[in-house]
């Protein structure tokens, strides 16, 4: 059983109540349970700042996939019997100069600029795709849980297992693709700039021309807790 819980969430003061009787300690550090009090978008910030600690999800959005279809009251009752599973969902990793982000829901490269396009070569283990320089707004790169947002707005598709791979805007025929998690894809950008960035972090690296990154999927897990 978890002992001490932090709350995450921009209204987190109006969780203390519920948690009040959840026979939890409350800190500001070194929890064994962040308690999310939002959306979806509050568990990818949570994740970012408290990375692997399990994540319990109370809904303080109306927009919340990642929410259980029950009242707040009633989660934390079922917490506090015991009545939870805990649900490891997987992460992407890129690198690039030297530095390495983390996404739960997905993996960015972008044109830093929106006016004009990036053009870039990407390869998958090694072998190149495409038949030369890719012009386009970028790809994502998704998990199976990012892969009912960006992802599927451009290849209007969902995935359960494995790493999607999507070409934002691109001027060549190319088809998106799911592949398995050992590959690895490496974007070289031919003309930039160009941003990497990961789900809704406002870190992000910026790429010029003769830069690349690689993305993989991560060894580093993200932990649900989903009561029953």
């Amino acid at each position: 059983m978890f002992k001490k819980a932090l709350i995450f969430g921009n209204n987190k003061h109006e969780a203390y109540a519920l948690l009040h009787n959840a026979g939890l300690t409350l800190v500001e550090k070194d929890p064994d349970l962040v308690v999310c009090y939002g959306g979806d978008g509050t568990f990818l910030h949570a994740e970012h700042a408290h990375p692997g600690i399990p994540k319990l999800m109370l809904r303080d959005s109306r927009v919340c996939k990642l929410c259980p279809p029950l009242s707040n009251e009633v989660v934390i009752a079922r917490l506090r019997e015991k009545k939870f599973k805990k649900i490891e969902i997987e992460k992407l990793e890129c690198r690039a100069k030297g530095k390495t982000l983390y996404g739960v829901n997905d993996i960015v490269v972008h044109n830093k600029d929106p006016r004009h396009a990036m053009r870039y070569t990407l390869s998958i283990d090694g072998v190149r795709q495409g038949a030369g320089e890719i012009i386009g707004d970028g790809i994502v790169a998704a998990t199976p849980l990012g892969s009912t947002g960006y992802y599927r707005s451009i290849a209007d598709s969902f995935f359960e297992v494995g790493i999607g791979l999507a070409f934002n805007n691109s001027t060549e025929q190319l088809d998106h693709m799911v592949l398995t998690d050992e590959r690895k894809i490496t974007l070289h950008v031919v003309r930039g700039p160009a941003v990497v960035y990961a789900d809704n972090q406002s870190e992000y690296i910026e790429l010029e021309a003769g830069e690349e990154t690689h993305i993989v999927k991560s060894k580093k897990i993200a932990t649900m807790v989903r009561v029953l």
